[in-house]
């Protein structure tokens, strides 16, 4: 499971076995403790400290966060907008990059493949705060050249799971 190989121009790390246990964990629930996750994976709690930190030093763990239910903050509407630019160059896509990334709406960004180029995520209160963020943040941006948005009516299976 683990040759170091070289992505999209980021390196990937050596992982064991003990390593994939342990992200699994924490994913599942970032406030174990140390001693906890160390009984889990049936280590002593120093070598998984020891583990833990090279993973964050490494960058495999960015952060630790609380994941919250959009519905009970009152941000009951998500929005996918998929977006083509007029000019496909490094300049134009740094400059749409720049300004969705100032834009607390944007929960999620992708650069894709396909008719369009650029795919966000919008998670807002309501249609007319996504009215608002359409007319006045996001058709600012001064190198679209087509947008389409798609309604999200239910969420079926969302996680940040990836083991």
């Amino acid at each position: 499971m683990g040759a170091q190989t070289e992505q999209a121009g980021h390196a990937q790390v050596t992982l064991d076995d003990k390593d994939y246990e342990i992200l699994k964990l924490l994913q599942e629930n970032s406030k174990l403790t140390i001693r906890e996750i160390a009984s889990k994976v049936h280590l002593s709690p120093t070598p998984t400290h020891e583990r833990i930190k090279r993973l964050e030093r490494e960058g495999v763990i960015r952060k630790y966060v609380a994941l919250l239910d959009n519905r009970k903050i009152n941000k009951g509407i998500t929005v996918i907008v998929q977006i083509s630019l007029k000019e496909h160059n490094k300049r134009a896509a740094q400059e749409f990059i720049d300004a969705v990334l100032e834009f607390k709406e944007v929960t999620e960004c992708y650069n894709i493949s396909g008719d369009f180029d650029f795919m966000l995520k919008i998670v807002v209160e309501s249609m007319g705060s996504f009215h608002y963020f359409s007319v006045n943040k996001l058709s600012e941006i001064s190198g679209i050249a087509q947008t389409k948005s798609i309604f999200v009516m239910d969420t079926i299976k969302e996680t940040p799971l990836l083991l």
